[in-house]
């Protein structure tokens, strides 16, 4: 079992910033790699970014030059800083981690990008 908890979401401004933070926890020894999802209202979960064991980083091309995803194992966290937001950005973002018994999800934190 892993258990994933995720923080940071919030309101912000359009060209602002916002870092999420998700912490592991479990059996951390079989997760392949971690990342973020976000669904928008109406709309099908859709990767944004993941990072594997060796610190591979893959992101959706709607993100890849303005969030930036990393891992600090020493607190078993996974970021992911959102930079020059925009309102499309708005969305519900589920932190996961992709382990040898299948996926896990946190439960979502909302993002929410508006003047």
């Amino acid at each position: 079992q892993v258990q994933l908890v995720e923080s940071g979401g919030g309101r912000v401004q359009p060209g602002g910033a916002l870092r999420l933070s998700c912490a592991a926890s479990g059996s951390l020894w079989s997760i392949n790699i971690m990342g973020w999802h976000r669904q928008h209202p109406g709309k099908e979960r859709v990767l944004v970014a993941s990072i594997t064991r060796d610190n591979t980083t893959n992101y959706a091309d709607s993100v890849k030059d303005r969030f930036s995803i990393w891992r600090d194992n020493a607190k078993n966290t996974v970021y992911l800083q959102m930079s020059r937001l925009k309102p499309e950005d708005t969305a519900v973002y589920y932190c996961f981690a992709q382990s040898m018994y299948g996926p896990y999800w946190g439960r979502g934190t909302q993002v929410t990008v508006s003047s």
